[in-house]
């Protein structure tokens, strides 16, 4: 049996959960020990049953008209989340977004990989992980240019994941992506701050325990990581030590 990942792209008209108006799929394939691109690839626009604001047709170009008709989210998602043959995951760039509305009864409780998680771990050297700015930094192979296009439409958007996939995956292993997936996102840089730009490496104990207390949960995530890899309590373990200073 061909192992097979699917990579999802969503379009939607809002949060909720049913705003979904646009769905975009590229397998990616194992062949003879490789990953490669499959043939299956499509897009279906649904109907998200509520008016899509002209703030969000002036990202994806999609109008109320062009989903009149269209089946509800609700109904039509499963057919392409889980298709007769199978899948070994799911994936997509920032795949919380999509798996907000791609929920486990409607995705079968498959797994998910995070193509934005997995380039950090993987290229952490580049500046920047959007898809489309990894799309250009790093020129995958075989890349249609105008397939690819335009952006913010859920099958060229798909198409473009699926290849930051396939380099991923001959790389590295199925089970590795996603079980960095899983963790929040390890930023190879501070992205904010007056520490901005610089390697973990490169910030003090004290910015680092600061950090660790961010909102921001991959923020969190990465401070903790370095300040683990020096020895140093994280976040909880700071926390804990101020309290006992109070007593």
């Amino acid at each position: 049996m061909t192992a097979r990942i699917r990579v999802i792209d969503l379009e939607t008209a809002g949060p909720g959960p049913t705003d979904v108006c646009e769905i975009g799929w590229q397998d990616v394939v194992s062949h003879a020990g490789r990953w490669r691109l499959g043939d299956e690839r499509g897009s279906l626009l649904t109907n998200p049953g509520r008016p899509i604001s002209p703030d969000t047709m002036a990202v994806h170009h999609i109008r109320d008209e062009d989903v009149e008709g269209a089946p509800f989210w609700i109904r039509a998602a499963s057919a392409v989340l889980r298709p007769e043959e199978g899948v070994l995951a799911l994936a997509a760039h920032r795949a919380a977004f999509e798996q907000r509305y791609c929920t486990p009864r409607l995705a079968g409780g498959v797994e998910w990989i995070c193509t934005w998680k997995c380039a950090m771990r993987l290229w952490p050297d580049l500046p920047r992980f959007s898809n489309q700015m990894l799309r250009y930094l790093r020129r995958p192979e075989g890349l249609d240019h105008a397939l690819g296009l335009p952006a913010h439409r859920a099958l060229p958007d798909a198409y473009v994941t699926a290849h930051h996939l396939r380099d991923m995956l001959n790389l590295s292993t199925p089970a590795q992506l996603i079980a960095w997936s899983r963790e929040p996102g390890l930023l190879p840089r501070v992205p904010t701050g007056p520490e901005r730009g610089k390697p973990w490496s490169a910030v003090d104990d004290a910015a680092l325990i600061g950090l660790a207390s961010d909102r921001d949960q991959s923020l969190r995530f990465s401070a903790e990581t370095e300040l683990q890899r020096r020895g140093r309590p994280g976040r909880a373990a700071a926390s804990s030590a101020r309290q006992a200073t109070l007593f």
